[in-house]
């Protein structure tokens, strides 16, 4: 009797798992008919239908399976949710796309609008000389025909003298200044006084204060960079040309100190003072004043001599190609932008003070604001500027 009660428990334990795994109870037929009698481990095994290639088939999950699933779901940690630094860099990469494409617009506007725009960013004026604020992107010369700051100087005159038709006044660009930099830009109300500020500048009396964002930290703080700078080509697939040091001094044999050598007959003299006004995340806010005034001269000092390029200079953030600068990476988190389009990241140079003698006898100093991008930079990068400036 022991045995038959086994048999029996088992044939009903078995009968329960293969009503569980087909998903519903017996069913009775109609007559009352009673129903079949469970089926053993053989028949259960053989009735069962093989899962096969059809579509509907579908593989069948255990209750452990489930039960397993569920806790692993459980103690996984959710999904991070989309912050807003994770936003960030799309948000900032469409601010840095839109200042590229807008001062591109500036250069084929109309001459009139760019006369308007630099009318309204009058800096200083008096009988001799015109301080405008040069915008981001705009050429002083352009030969290739695109609106530029010369080119607009005669309808700027008339603006400044209330659009007289008969007004004789003229502006003469007295000082260069590059397409990317902005800032206090100087201008002459005749050609005498053209020759006269360059004079002044010849003798350096005339100073120049240029505020700069550098990838780096220079070291030592302040000082006077005097590297000659000399024009070479770069070879390569993109042969161009570009300013290099050359230096008239090279370490001796021993290490120890250093050997004047020949300089060479193409290179310009080249001066340049900088101050590092504060540091933080790897970059520097510095402030440098050329005592020379040649072609790039501070850019080149800036990338090769300190080895901290200025924030956005793609031409000599590479000594030997022309690519875009490449940028640290937590530079790039703390801007939020993407190094694959970096190359809208543009200059960060600004002529921060124009100070020289007045023909008057009063001295001209004039600062000129910084320009919101620039603000913006200093914020991400958490860079302060000196007391009681801006």
């Amino acid at each position: 009797m022991i045995r038959c009660r086994r048999i029996a428990c088992s044939d009903l334990k078995h009968g329960l798992l293969v009503a569980f795994s087909r998903g519903k109870p017996p069913t009775h037929s109609r007559s009352g008919a009673p129903a079949a009698p469970p089926l053993s481990r053989s028949h259960a095994s053989a009735a069962t239908p093989a899962p096969g290639p059809h579509a509907g088939d579908k593989p069948r999950l255990r209750a452990i399976d489930l039960a397993q699933k569920v806790q692993r779901e459980a103690k996984a940690p959710p999904p991070p949710p989309a912050s807003a630094a994770a936003e960030e860099p799309s948000r900032q990469q469409k601010r840095v796309t839109e200042l590229k494409r807008l001062s591109l617009q500036l250069q084929g506007v109309h001459p009139n609008v760019l006369a308007k725009h630099l009318h309204r960013g009058v800096l200083y004026q008096d009988h001799d000389v015109v301080v405008i604020n040069k915008p981001l992107g705009v050429p002083v010369r352009d030969d290739s025909g695109a609106t530029s700051i010369s080119s607009v100087l005669p309808v700027l005159s008339k603006m400044m003298d209330g659009l007289k038709i008969r007004s004789d006044s003229q502006l003469f660009p007295c000082l260069k200044l590059e397409k990317e930099t902005t800032g206090a830009f100087l201008l002459a109300r005749s050609e005498k006084v053209v020759e006269h500020i360059l004079h002044l500048h010849r003798n350096n009396q005339v100073e120049r204060k240029y505020w700069v964002v550098t990838v780096g930290v220079p070291v030592p703080a302040e000082g006077v960079i005097d590297i000659p700078v000399i024009e070479r080509q770069v070879p390569g697939p993109r042969p161009h040309f570009k300013m290099a040091l050359s230096p008239v001094y090279r370490m001796n044999d021993s290490g120890d100190g250093v050997t004047k050598v020949r300089a060479h007959r193409q290179a310009h003299p080249a001066a340049t003072r900088y101050r590092v006004l504060d540091s933080s995340n790897g970059c520097s806010l510095v402030e440098l004043q050329p005592l020379t005034g040649e072609k790039h001269q501070m850019r080149v000092h800036m990338a090769l001599a300190l080895t901290c390029p200025i924030l956005g200079d793609h031409k000599y953030s590479h000594s030997n190609k022309l690519a875009p600068q490449k940028l640290p990476d937590r530079v790039l988190v703390r801007l939020g932008l993407e190094q694959s389009k970096i190359r809208h990241l543009p200059l960060h140079v600004h002529a921060r003070h124009l100070a020289l003698p007045g023909a008057s006898g009063a001295d001209i100093s004039v600062s000129c604001a910084l320009p919101k991008y620039f603000l913006q930079t200093l914020n991400r990068l958490q860079l302060t500027l000196p007391d009681g400036k801006d």
